[in-house]
């Protein structure tokens, strides 16, 4: 185990080069290894009323838990004939780890991608999508006044897009495929077929929280319904961020509309903990020097949110921990979470090992 931390915690890159390998690493990989992520222990957390375990979802062919479900979405739509190699692009509003997974999965599968990210999204994100030699398009906040920031915005241009599919077939042209990860309910599928049993499994079924980020809904309301169906007590905690946050991947549900696959199974979440950047970045930062993970904001924010319900309860806590600190580095250093001197020691001490 202490192999896996330290492979992880060697994924800080802070260079362009490093980052290209990063990028290569990813496009050597297939698509054979994805669930039966490891779940570890949170040694320096635990207390009497209870004990901390992290589902490292990084560990993942192209680096998060939205691997799961863009296998999912493009596996289904194949099989129920949606897709048309050579004739079909999929087009996918995300807020990065969609749209990676996707780019990596669809090209497997042999279908064209264009990715729509909202414009403040990390650097790195937009890095590694581009040298994927995926077409990214970004949306400001403001280009459709009639709808919310961030993701929003790139749904309602997808949206256009796939509806311009008419026009694009009298003039031959390719159609678009939109998997739409906030209506589709295969996103729910993956977590409920896969990360729900995985997480019973390695636990024995001792499992007692479920603590996750939302931004679509898909992997809180999957896993939350297969724990709850294996044991009706397990208690499934919802973490938000503050409206106008910094946490990539996650939603506030004041400022963005809530996804249909939320929607349809929210009752399954016992209660919501608000998270706000400082609380998260100060949870990526001890994660960092006191377990040697690097992990990435909504990480940050589980990690925040279990230890404040753990003094309310006790038991054992499961957090999913949905992507590493890899492609946040720039948004690190622009809040000053790591100072130059920690970020340059982390990077003495553990040397970057992706694409190896």
């Amino acid at each position: 185990m202490a192999d896996v931390r330290r492979h992880h915690m060697a994924a800080i890159v802070r260079h362009s080069n490093v980052q290209k390998t990063f990028v290569r690493h990813f496009l050597h990989r297939t698509i054979d290894q994805i669930g039966n992520t490891p779940l570890i222990a949170i040694d320096g957390y635990g207390h009497k009323r209870a004990e901390f375990s992290a589902k490292l979802e990084w560990c993942n062919q192209y680096g998060s838990v939205k691997d799961r479900i863009a296998l999912y979405m493009v596996k289904r739509a194949q099989e129920r004939g949606e897709l048309d190699r050579g004739k079909t692009i999929i087009v996918e509003a995300t807020s990065g780890n969609t749209g990676i997974a996707l780019a990596g999965i669809s090209k497997a599968f042999g279908y064209e991608v264009e990715i729509i990210i909202p414009e403040k999204v990390s650097e790195e994100t937009k890095r590694i999508l581009r040298d994927m030699g995926i077409d990214v398009q970004e949306t400001p906040d403001d280009l459709c006044p009639r709808v919310g920031a961030g993701t929003d915005q790139c749904i309602s241009l997808a949206r256009s897009m796939i509806a311009s599919n008419p026009t694009r077939r009298k003039q031959g042209l390719k159609q678009y495929y939109m998997p739409n990860q906030y209506e589709n309910f295969d996103n729910f599928l993956a977590h409920y077929e896969t990360t729900g049993p995985e997480m019973w499994r390695q636990t024995h079924g001792e499992v007692t929280h479920f603590v996750c980020g939302v931004g679509t809904g898909g992997t809180i309301t999957g896993v939350g319904q297969y724990l709850k169906q294996k044991d009706p007590d397990v208690r499934v905690i919802a973490v938000e961020p503050q409206k106008g946050h910094h946490i990539q991947g996650l939603r506030n549900f004041e400022e963005s509309a809530t996804p249909r696959v939320l929607e349809a199974r929210k009752d399954v979440i016992d209660r919501w903990i608000r998270v706000s950047d400082e609380e998260a970045f100060g949870a990526v930062k001890t994660l960092a020097f006191g377990e040697k993970l690097f992990v990435g904001p909504s990480s940050g924010a589980v990690m925040h949110a279990a230890l404040k319900l753990s003094q309310e309860e006790d038991g054992r806590y499961v957090l999913m921990f949905g992507d590493d600190g890899t492609k946040y580095q720039s948004l690190y250093e622009e809040f000053d979470v790591f100072e130059r001197q920690e970020m340059e020691e982390i990077v003495r001490q553990h040397t970057p090992t992706v694409g190896s």
